[in-house]
């Protein structure tokens, strides 16, 4: 399967946000967009031609690289969205959010979405009790999502679970269960429940053209 093999921290200074792809280096001095706030490249600095195509791509490439998507994977994500009742915008949001690899990250039990879907497709998770090894998975409300016994003596889970919660609140629709390494799927996630940054409304604009 393809997948984006360049510099993550390049992806940041070119959206002009800070998308959290490298885990604990984006809370710390070495973070490449705390120090070059801008885009990569000898025309980094320059300003650019702003036009309504441009907000509205760089939106939908702000969001595809902020949950680890391709091109064709976001685009079947956002038909399946925009297929069901009710706003696109918004159920485009709660797809995304509820893919297995966010809610691991989400949980606290990964430091980044990209290692989330690495310990995914490892088969260290499980969902309501059965091995679970596909990140795009969509949990639904009462969902159980559990690191498998066998990976719970690992650093990577016991680090990670003893400081979950401290970088990055989890967020109201999910609870985390420390003592069990549980998480358990509350309700569906609303529009308050994801980053008020994102407006959802400029990826319908660009797609509904």
């Amino acid at each position: 399967m393809a997948k984006y093999r360049e510099s993550s921290c390049r992806i940041c200074r070119k959206e002009g946000v800070k998308l959290f792809l490298k885990g604990e280096r984006c809370h710390s001095g070495k973070c490449a967009f705390e120090r070059r706030p801008y885009g990569p490249g000898q025309h980094g600095k320059e300003r650019k031609r702003v036009t309504d195509y441009r907000i509205q791509l760089r939106e939908k490439q702000k969001v595809k690289c902020m949950y680890g998507l391709l091109e064709n994977q976001f685009r079947l994500f956002y038909e399946r969205a925009s297929r069901m009742k009710g706003a696109t915008g918004e159920n485009l949001l709660s797809l995304l959010e509820r893919r297995l690899d966010n809610v691991v990250y989400r949980l606290g039990m990964a430091a980044s979405r990209m290692q989330a879907r690495q310990l995914v497709n490892h088969r260290h998770f499980t969902v309501n009790g059965k091995t679970v090894d596909i990140p795009s998975y969509i949990v639904k409300k009462g969902d159980i999502i559990a690191v498998k016994e066998k990976s719970r003596n690992s650093a990577v889970f016991k680090g990670a679970i003893e400081y979950a919660g401290e970088r990055a609140p989890i967020p109201a629709w999910l609870q985390l269960e420390k003592e069990t390494f549980k998480g358990v799927v509350l309700r569906e996630p609303e529009r308050a429940d994801v980053p008020p940054d994102i407006k959802e409304n400029l990826i319908v604009e660009l797609y509904s053209k």
